[in-house]
């Protein structure tokens, strides 16, 4: 009997969850371990069962439907799995036939279909591999090595491509239809009443990822309703909520902005949905499950359930359930706060314990924004383990819990059933499709008689296709029981083996693949570490850092190893409130300039001739002092630069990682000369040293990373370094040279002369003592610098020059286009479109390019404007009023003669700063801008297929060459177009901004500048003087070397 209990929840409890979040991994299953353990004769009976389970599986597979075995036989290990799931992902959506064939021959006519031929006992399979052969045998000419090769060919000659398309087309919809349960919730519940009848439960779900705009949120809302009633009036009457079929929520379906980020707004929002679905779900005693997603949300769905399971319209109602991931690391914890929550209201709590569906992007996600361990375990046998003692936690729990065990694993199948004994108030869970075999030893009355509730995926193939995506990568992958259950060449020892047992000889051998991510760049560097922003005490600490600081004590002037004259002082602002003083500025003088010139020409040699190791070293030391001072960094690029949270802190590991990655590149090339190989008796050796004195001009974009980038890479290579900051951002880059100091680089060696540019930055680009220039900036600034360079005389330097862009990102009918559109978003607002590699023209084949501009004004409206300093702002102002009245401008006369497709609204809270509405204008062609358009400002271009090559001749008309986006399922046609495009970065079905140090090596070609690319392995080289030496060492005598070889 379920018995009530205090009425708050243990804020204790929520504690617990969170500080397992992010857990060292061998602590935690150390942990879990002690839960988990069975007993000897428990651990052999569950061994014995499983076996039996597993024999009985394989006995059948002859009969099945096929999908089992298919996955076997095109497992994601191969190029013929790989093949299938991108060809499944993308072919149903694909509304153009011409894009349709290109797609199937990408994917089909190069996989090696032959070698599948009669590998499987089940017909399934091998149908579908002839069909296959012959398909790819079809779509290559070149091998064409039979006559029924040949004969297939003039079958395609006559018939046209459109019989093998219309061919792989079906089989993709016969291979759909085995993950789907129906079209609509109608066509599923009458599909299920023969399992019904068998003693098979349903939970369907209507498919969809999650909502992009309202319009998403209000259809997903309405299939849910309509769902509901559905099935609550089909379901029997007297049957308990338990037996009655059921339904699967999304939250991130119900809401645009399900995020943390957001958490005030879908606080306020999205619980009046979910309750409205809760009380219609029990007006008909169903059940309602809540999906789990990813760990990020976790956090904020326990307030929503909380607030929602907490209404006293849900009294007396037995049917909220809950899904949890045992490969979290917060599973194990997440039951006691459920258990409570159960307890408090008097009722139980359905809970679904799975293993977990996004693996792979948990485990990618956390690597890019280095966080400091992982939310999921590293090892499968590890979740094993977690979801064997979340099993034995929840049999402790029935009073507040409904257990449900979702798994095809045979030994975890094996290991509850050994656990529960004669007790039977539970069920077991699959998916739709999926471990027919195992569940039909279990089921039926005639075996176990306990049920088990299919998980029924709802819905059209548009809608469908990512779910089966994640399932085939879920369930096609080799470690995964569902691929190797139905392998007879696994061994079954190999499939019944204890988890807890093979955890134990694995936990002081850390997963060698998947290392934590402050180690994913060693042996060379350590990366740089990042803020996780879905954890709330982290972004409540960052407030509290923001508040208490003094802006006032903020303060930029030259920067010398002499003491610099005296100039006026005047205010610094905001750009997000210009009426905002945050610190002042002292402005450099000429004489200032000669001081600073005189100094670095001295000490330049002694820096020259220090090891590169204790220069590099330096560079380790700045990178380290970034990293403690990370959040008084961000809140100045925040306050001066207008950055929100995400991107000051990209920024700030920018930097971080340009110190790291070039003291090891540094070290590589200068530790010691490089041997050249020759002719016995001479001695041949090349070393880098020094230019001098490097002059660094960086940009008001990057006020930081760009700034910390030209610096180290030059005091690392022996020069001695002069910084010009941008006129905007002076106290960004006073404070980064005082940092500098503080690691150990001398005042002669670095000295910072913020001022004008046609003052400070003209008189020192016109001296001979400046060496090296670095610059990043305008095409203007840079013309103007190569012309003054090639006037002043003297030698000729180097000038490395990173300019701008006119970026265009090429979207195909086979593109997802909900991934596009948050991509081409992100690439064209994110810092309120002020980078350089920001996309400007988005060109879209023209059969999706009505929805795709539907899908882009819709999540262009749930974006947030306003004051960076909150969380919750997606763009921020743009830097000056002159960059603000440039956009209005461009605009203003843009309308004149195109389409303004869509601009956002500007909040109240925006009159003080300067912000520009992201802004979508349709056009004709890249060739219609004039120059780059520097701003939240997006140009569209409908293209139709057949001018790609006019699309990919304009884009390269502009002369610009710096980054290129590609979205497209097609290989073959993304290598077509960036094998022509003229681009220095291309980013492939991503987004086109964020160039990772060391990974995303950055710059362009063209008038995007001259190269080296920044982050990468060839920029220092430019900074050095390459000398050549070479000993004649037989000059004394003989060659001692020579004569002493031994004989061979």
């Amino acid at each position: 009997m379920l018995e009530r209990s205090d009425k708050h929840l243990p804020k204790d409890m929520r504690a617990s969850i969170n500080k397992a979040y992010r857990a060292r991994e061998v602590t935690l299953v150390n942990e879990l371990i002690k839960t988990a353990t069975l007993l000897p004769e428990q651990v052999m009976a569950v061994k014995n069962f499983a076996t039996g389970l597993v024999e009985k599986v394989r006995a059948e597979r002859k009969k099945s439907t096929g999908i089992d075995s298919f996955l076997t036989e095109y497992a994601l290990s191969s190029d013929e799995g790989i093949a299938l799931m991108c060809l499944a992902e993308a072919l149903l959506r694909v509304p153009d036939n011409a894009t349709i064939d290109s797609l199937i021959k990408d994917k089909l006519a190069t996989a090696d279909w032959k070698s599948h031929r009669g590998q499987s006992d089940s017909f399934f399979v091998n149908a579908t591999t002839w069909a296959l052969m012959l398909t790819g045998k079809v779509l290559t000419p070149k091998r064409a090595d039979s006559l029924l090769s040949k004969a297939l060919l003039k079958v395609l000659n006559r018939s046209g491509e459109g019989v093998v398309r219309k061919a792989v087309e079906k089989a993709m919809r016969i291979m759909s239809k085995q993950f789907v349960m129906g079209r609509t919730i109608s066509e599923a519940s009458l599909r299920a009443k023969k399992k019904e009848a068998i003693g098979y439960r349903y939970s369907y779900d209507m498919l969809g990822e999650a909502a992009l705009t309202k319009i998403d949120a209000a259809r997903y809302f309405t299939a849910y309703s309509n769902a509901i009633e559905v099935i609550g009036k089909h379901a029997e009457t007297s049957k308990s909520v338990y037996q009655r079929p059921g339904i699967s929520i999304k939250l991130s379906a119900l809401h645009p902005r399900y995020q943390e980020a957001q958490r005030e707004r879908v606080l306020e929002e999205l619980p009046h949905k979910l309750l409205a679905l809760a009380q219609a779900a029990r007006k008909y005693d169903i059940a309602l499950t809540i999906d789990a997603e990813e760990s990020e949300r976790l956090d904020l769905s326990l307030d929503i359930i909380e607030k929602v399971f907490s209404n006293d319209s849900l009294d007396g109602w037995q049917g909220f359930g809950i899904a949890v991931q045992s490969y979290q690391k917060r599973a194990f914890f997440l039951l006691d706060w459920i258990a409570a929550l159960a307890r408090k209201h008097y009722r139980r709590i359905m809970v679904r314990l799975i293993k977990g569906a996004y693996w792979d992007s948990e485990i990618k996600k956390t690597q890019m924004q280095g966080l400091i361990d992982y939310p999921v375990f590293t090892r499968k046998v590890f979740t094993d383990v977690s979801f064997q003692a979340c099993a034995k936690k929840i049999l402790t729990m029935t009073d507040a819990i409904y257990p449900q065990f979702a798994t095809h694993n045979a030994y975890s199948a094996a290991m509850i059933l050994t656990l529960v004994g004669d007790y039977r108030d539970f069920e077991f869970q699959c998916l739709h499709g999926m471990g027919n075999e195992l569940y039909e030893q279990i089921v039926p009355a005639n075996q176990l008689g306990i049920p088990c509730r299919i998980y029924a995926p709802v819905g059209s193939h548009e809608d469908l296709l990512p779910y089966l995506v994640r399932r085939l990568l879920e369930n096609g992958a080799n470690s995964s029981f569902v691929n190797r259950i139905v392998d007879e060449k696994a061994p079954i020892s190999s499939l019944v083996e204890d988890p807890v047992a093979k955890a134990t000889s694995l936990l002081n051998k850390p997963n060698a693949n998947i290392v934590l991510p402050d180690a994913l760049f060693m042996p060379e560097r350590l990366n740089s570490r990042g803020f996780d922003f879905s954890d709330r005490e982290t972004v409540q600490q960052l407030k509290l850092t923001y508040e208490k600081m003094d802006f006032s004590h903020w303060q930029a002037k030259p920067l010398l190893a002499n003491k610099a004259e005296t100039a006026v002082e005047h205010s610094v602002t905001s750009p997000q409130d210009r009426n905002k003083p945050i610190g002042c500025l002292a402005e450099a003088t000429i004489d200032d300039v000669q001081t600073a010139l005189t100094s670095a020409k001295e000490a330049y040699m002694a820096w020259n001739n220090k090891p590169v190791e204790e220069r590099a070293n330096c560079l380790v030391k700045i990178a380290d002092l970034l990293e403690e001072n990370k959040a008084l960094l961000m809140a100045m690029l925040c306050k001066e630069a207008g950055k929100t949270w995400n991107d000051s802190l990209s920024e700030v590991r920018e930097a971080i990682d340009f110190c790291r990655y070039y003291a090891a590149i540094a070290i590589d090339l200068m530790a010691k000369p490089k041997r050249l190989q020759g002719y016995t008796g001479e001695l041949n050796e090349l070393s880098l040293h020094g230019r001098g004195i490097a002059l660094c001009i960086s940009p008001w974009n990057f006020p930081l990373a760009i700034f910390t980038g030209q610096v180290v890479a030059a005091l690392v290579t022996g020069n001695c370094v002069i910084a010009k900051p941008a006129e905007q951002t002076p106290l960004i880059a006073a404070t980064a040279v005082k940092l500098m100091y503080e690691a150990g680089i001398p005042k002669q060696v670095l000295q910072l002369l913020p001022g004008s540019g046609e003052v400070i930055g003209s008189a020192l680009v016109n001296d001979l003592r400046i060496k090296a220039i670095l610059f990043t900036g305008s095409n203007q600034t840079a013309d103007i610098i190569n012309q003054t360079l090639a006037t002043r005389g003297g030698e000729i330097i180097p000038f490395i020059a990173e300019t701008g862009g006119q970026n265009a990102m090429i979207v195909d009918s086979s593109a997802l286009l909900e991934q596009v559109v948050v991509d081409a978003i992100n690439s064209a607002f994110g810092s309120a479109g002020q980078r350089c590699s920001a996309l400007r023209v988005l060109y879209v084949q023209e059969e999706v390019y009505p929805r795709l501009i539907e899908l882009l004004k819709g999540t262009m409206a749930e974006l947030q404007l306003g004051d960076p300093q909150w969380l919750s702002t997606d763009i921020g102002p743009v830097i000056d009023q002159d960059a603000l009245q440039v956009l209005k401008d461009h605009v203003n006369a843009m309308q004149q003669q195109y389409e303004i497709i869509y601009q956002c609204e500007l909040p109240e809270a925006c009159e003080n700063g300067y912000f520009m509405p992201p802004t979508v204008i349709a056009i004709d062609s890249i060739t219609a801008l004039k120059k780059e358009i520097f701003g939240p400002v997006l140009h569209v271009v409908r293209y139709k297929r057949k001018e790609l090559d006019k699309v990919i001749h304009d884009i390269n008309s502009t002369g610009y060459g710096l980054t290129l986006g590609i979205h497209s399922r097609i290989n073959q046609q993304v290598e077509y177009i960036r094998k022509r495009i003229h681009a220095g970065n291309c980013y492939v079905n991503r987004n086109m901004i964020g160039a990772v140090v060391g990974l995303q090596p950055f710059g362009g070609e063209g008038l995007s500048g001259t190269g080296p690319k920044a982050g990468g392995p060839y920029y220092l080289l430019r900074l050095c003087h390459e000398r050549t030496y070479t000993v004649d060492t037989t000059a004394a005598g003989g060659n001692a070397s020579l004569m002493s070889l031994p004989e061979s």
